[in-house]
């Protein structure tokens, strides 16, 4: 019988990360080209390169990255593995969570996660327990229609400014 487990990415975080954007589990797009937030859709570059002033989509992943690190971001997703038709949160079955009290050792001056969208809050209180402030944020996936752009830009801003990630 073949396994259809889906495997996540691996976390892009530097010791000096001080905020981790923490997603469910990466979308079909986003496993295929081995890229977080790879869908074309999906706001979560263009909400950092507006909330930066920095054209992140223009960028090659690779200087995305370099660019997340040295301004203290970091990525990283609550669930390790699961299985799933499609690339909606509510289709996740027999998930297995990443280790997130790894967080604090991969960045020992880790102070804020943010969830992108519910189902990454799921563990929440997990994240919390580790002695880290944790904000909700809206989910940047294209399936989250009911909140637009410059919505989500609001509210994501405000965050970042919250944790020092402003320019």
């Amino acid at each position: 019988m073949k396994d259809d487990r889906l495997q996540g990415l691996p976390p892009v975080i530097a010791r000096d990360t001080r905020l981790v954007v923490l997603g469910s589990f990466p979308g079909m797009a986003s496993l295929q080209a081995q890229q977080y937030y790879g869908h074309p859709r999906n706001h979560f570059w263009p909400l950092l390169g507006a909330i930066w002033g920095v054209d992140l989509a223009a960028m090659r992943y690779d200087e995305r990255l370099t660019e997340l690190r040295r301004r203290g971001l970091g990525l990283w997703d609550v669930y390790a593995s699961c299985r799933r038709q499609g690339s909606l949160d509510q289709s996740i079955e027999d998930a297995e969570r990443n280790d997130l009290a790894r967080l604090k050792l991969l960045a020992p001056g880790l102070q804020w996660v943010a969830h992108n969208g519910g189902e990454s809050a799921r563990a929440l209180r997990e994240v919390a327990g580790l002695g880290l402030t944790v904000i909700r944020l809206p989910s940047t996936s294209p399936a989250n229609a009911s909140w637009s752009f410059e919505r989500k830009l609001d509210t994501w801003r405000a965050a970042f400014e919250q944790a020092g990630l402003l320019p």
